[in-house]
């Protein structure tokens, strides 16, 4: 994909809030009808980048391009729709009429209950915006960000506050959306919603980008793999002492005891397991979960090197 074909580029940015470097030399890109999840704890520069993005801030060094303008042209946000962590809505409007005003802005805007269904609210349409529930004002916030049917839609943390049922409705309102051939750029520290909806991930920590790619691809970045075992339950405090191994899960079963283990190298466990004649069955190794991977990621003071393995189909071995 060339530079030209990408609705997002962020070359070398850095920005700084007085002594505080809230992105470090930051590179990234967003093509044409991706859908990206940017994940990393609090403060890691997520909400910093989006705002570049947004125009809303100017990078101290670097350059951030949008549609292949200037972020803070209007003109290059004319295909923009953004909804930020935190929206204030006229609570005496009901909201068909907020809708009716962002869509009053636009040319082809969204018909309203079309836009209402999709995010769960049809329902609403005539109820003050003052009179609804937080996750209900939230999932109206993220549905104006769509009023103008736009190409890239940034979306900054976009369930917080949401209950399941909420969540979901709203991951499938993104979902179909993406589908028409818009680009998503969103932030979260929630790996659920990253797993349910990005197809690229970017893992954002202390202000830098410490791994981007698809989920595999970053899970494929962390050594540590998952050893399934089934063991006889008198056997359990051996694999417990077994040094750079750690015991996730142990669930009693009628053939003895399923163990699943933690370790940096699976063979050399399985190895260890034989020599110590640890009797065993039923061996699955798999790769690290996201999580596992989100929180190496963002303990380590840098970009971690591929592990080889990491990538690799389960494998189940019988003994």
């Amino acid at each position: 994909m060339t530079r030209d074909e990408h609705v997002v580029v962020a070359d070398h940015v850095t920005r700084r809030f007085g002594a505080v470097v809230a992105l470090d030399d930051v590179s990234l890109s967003v093509g044409q009808g991706e859908l990206v999840g940017l994940l990393g704890p609090n403060g890691a520069g997520k909400t910093t980048l989006l705002s570049l993005v947004a125009g809303l801030r100017k990078p101290d060094a670097g350059t951030v391009r949008l549609f292949g303008g200037d972020p803070r042209d209007a003109r290059s946000r004319l295909s923009l729709g953004t909804t930020p962590q935190e929206t204030g809505l006229p609570s005496t409007l009901r909201v068909q009429e907020v809708v009716a005003l962002v869509a009053g802005h636009y040319a082809a805007p969204m018909p309203t209950g079309e836009l209402l269904e999709r995010f769960g609210l049809q329902d609403l349409a005539r109820r003050q915006t003052g009179g609804l529930s937080g996750g209900q004002k939230r999932r109206l916030a993220v549905a104006l960000a769509l009023v103008g049917r736009p190409r890239l839609v940034l979306l900054d943390e976009p369930t917080t506050g949401l209950d399941v049922e909420g969540r979901h409705v709203l991951w499938q309102a993104l979902r179909d959306y993406h589908a028409d051939g818009a680009t998503v750029l969103l932030t979260s520290h929630y790996l659920e919603e990253v797993e349910a909806l990005a197809h690229r991930v970017v893992v954002v920590g202390h202000g830098r980008v410490l791994a981007d790619g698809g989920l595999a691809d970053v899970v494929a970045l962390v050594a540590r793999r998952r050893v399934l075992v089934t063991v006889p339950a008198d056997a359990l405090p051996r694999l417990e002492r077994l040094p750079g191994v750690e015991v996730l899960e142990a669930a009693g079963r009628p053939e003895g005891v399923r163990v699943t283990l933690l370790a940096a190298d699976a063979d050399e466990l399985v190895r260890t397991l034989v020599g110590q004649d640890v009797p065993f069955r039923d061996l699955e190794v798999r790769g690290a979960s996201l999580e596992e991977a989100f929180l190496a990621l963002t303990a380590s003071d840098g970009v971690l090197e591929p592990a080889r393995a990491a990538a690799e189909p389960v494998q189940e071995v019988r003994s």
